[in-house]
């Protein structure tokens, strides 16, 4: 049992230092002996529990991946309106991104090996539907189509780790991706929704503060 929990340990470890590692340099940047040396095990550690870079990319994946199908469920369950739901999991997303080394891992990793599953995929669908959604309830105006704004969504999200990425490099930032992407989606609203906000009974809301998630407005 104390081995089993030892490995366990040792797995989880070896995903995290990887995380950075391909987080920081990119699958082509980073090697099985960087990442051994990063978790403080030897390489034959490393390929006990994992056969190759790309073994270890997958699980780096896999783990991000879940932690943003975490997110997207929480996002959804505690909405408000559709139109809401659409702009908490954006600005979510942006935070993940800017949080979660594993996040960021994954994200990288699907953008730069072809044969990986998208990002996006874990949570453009939802924002489809969402979208279709508040097009129903009349929450977006004529002149924004539910498709039109799903693309923003994407260019949205791919911004924010843009933005991220160049703040990483930086030193002094004051703001992070995430409070950057909640003010401009209030800009946006004004553009796509019916009433300027987001659909829901009360007045305008006020863009969310730093931390508040997915709480609803």
């Amino acid at each position: 049992m104390v081995k089993q929990e030892r490995a366990v340990r040792t797995r989880a470890g070896l995903v995290r230092s990887a995380a950075v590692e391909f987080d920081r340099d990119g699958y082509a940047g980073t090697s099985l002996s960087r990442i051994s040396k990063a978790a403080g095990v030897s390489i034959g550690a490393v390929t006990f529990h994992f056969a190759s870079k790309a073994d270890l990319a997958e699980a780096v994946r896999e783990e991000g991946s879940a932690v943003t199908r975490a997110a997207l469920k929480r996002v959804t369950a505690e909405r408000t309106s559709a139109l809401r739901a659409v702009v908490d999991l954006t600005v979510e997303l942006a935070r993940l991104m800017e949080r979660e080394v594993l996040v960021r891992a994954s994200v990288r990793l699907a953008r730069e090996l072809a044969e990986s599953a998208s990002w996006s995929g874990i949570w453009l669908p939802t924002v489809r539907d969402l979208l279709d959604e508040a097009h129903r309830a009349g929450q977006l105006r004529d002149g924004a189509p539910p498709e039109d704004v799903t693309t923003l969504v994407e260019y949205l999200a791919g911004g924010a780790e843009t933005s991220l990425r160049a703040r990483l490099d930086a030193e002094g930032e004051p703001e992070g991706p995430a409070d950057q992407l909640n003010r401009v989606w209030w800009v946006a609203l004004a553009g796509v929704s019916a009433t300027g906000d987001t659909g829901e009974a009360s007045a305008t809301p006020e863009p969310r503060q730093a931390g508040e998630g997915w709480e609803a407005g």
